[in-house]
């Protein structure tokens, strides 16, 4: 296994083009949040799957499915990360996310709850934060049960969860999401049993796309906004998106501020989460995959524009493991990254 190309700039995303002994590939991300400087926030965006059996139309990695990563698979991503930055694994970064959101909906594959159970003996990391993204798929109740223990023990107030939502009426979200998944009444019930007071509420997630409805009442009759709160992304452009003729309305700044009005008028605390243009390029976003392009060039000049560079040399992947006893919170660190491969 070993990482055969990237593509990006340091000062956006970087998005990595992974390969196993057998062929299959795989993406993963590192970004930061300009202006906001990486000791303060760093995220890593790691693949579950390959490809993604779900095929929802607003999301290339659909494009091919060949099935799940392993344990040993995942963790080679985030370690393939840190080593670039922090070779030693203690990763001095007040706000480290790990995203679960690459490539596939994390709940498909069990192996993700191996990932977080190892993540905190892994790495001396005092500011991570895992982060779980899903449609909630039917049939992946163990998944979640298991979840939710893990969180529990392991994460009980660093911890971010999401659902993915995108339209409030139940026919339109089974178009977007092609798959059977579980009512608003089960994702509230999961949603409250997961919440902690002295942590994050729980997010539902809606790229804005026109003709669309999201409706806060309701929004409202299933999930408390004391627990939960909106998250409003665009839709970001993609080969998917393109085929299937929908645009976004996110950058209709009227209709988006009315929107934004309503739920905040029911109670919800609201983030509009418009992240870089210049991701869009890259191909570093969400429901964005870089290796869609080999077969079938974007439409749009402003979407995967990025060349890969061929990276020669793989990666020796030793894991990372500190025991406690070897951490020091008094440790200074230096704030200064280490530089990727050129």
């Amino acid at each position: 296994m070993k990482v055969i190309a990237k593509l990006g700039c340091e000062e956006v995303a970087i998005v990595y083009i992974a390969e196993t002994n057998d062929g299959r590939r795989f993406e993963f991300v590192e970004s930061v949040e300009p202006p906001i400087p990486r000791e303060k926030k760093w995220v890593g965006i790691v693949s579950t799957l390959f490809g993604c059996p779900v095929r929802c139309p607003i999301c290339d990695a659909g494009i091919n499915y060949s099935g799940k990563l392993s344990c040993d698979e995942i963790l080679f991503q985030i370690d393939y990360l840190v080593r670039q930055r922090f070779p030693d694994g203690r990763i001095p970064v007040e706000k480290w996310k790990i995203q679960f959101a690459r490539m596939g909906d994390p709940a498909f594959n069990i192996n993700v709850l191996d990932v977080l159970e190892a993540l905190p003996e892994r790495y001396d990391a005092p500011g991570l934060m895992p982060s779980i993204s899903t449609i909630a798929p039917k049939g992946t109740d163990g998944f979640f049960t298991r979840l939710l223990e893990l969180k529990r023990r392991l994460f009980p107030e660093r911890f971010q969860f999401q659902f993915s939502i995108h339209s409030t009426n139940h026919e339109i979200r089974r178009r977007l999401i092609p798959v059977n998944s579980w009512s608003f009444s089960e994702m509230a019930e999961y949603g409250e049993e997961l919440f902690n007071q002295k942590g994050r509420k729980i997010t539902l997630n809606f790229a804005l796309i026109k003709g669309i409805p999201i409706d806060p009442d309701v929004l409202v009759r299933y999930f408390n906004p004391d627990v939960f709160l909106i998250k409003i992304t665009p839709l970001n452009p993609n080969l998917s998106v393109a085929k299937n003729g929908l645009n976004c309305r996110f950058t209709c700044t009227k209709e988006r501020e009315k929107i934004v009005s309503d739920l905040k008028s029911v109670g919800y605390d609201v983030i509009v989460s418009l992240g870089e243009l210049e991701e869009n390029a890259i191909g570093s976003n969400c429901g964005q995959y870089v290796s869609s392009v080999e077969n079938e060039m974007s439409s749009n000049r402003d979407v995967y524009t990025y060349l890969p560079e061929v990276i020669l040399d793989s990666v020796e992947n030793t894991p990372f493991c500190h025991s406690r006893e070897d951490r020091n919170p008094d440790r200074e660190f230096s704030s200064q990254p280490t530089k990727l491969i050129s």
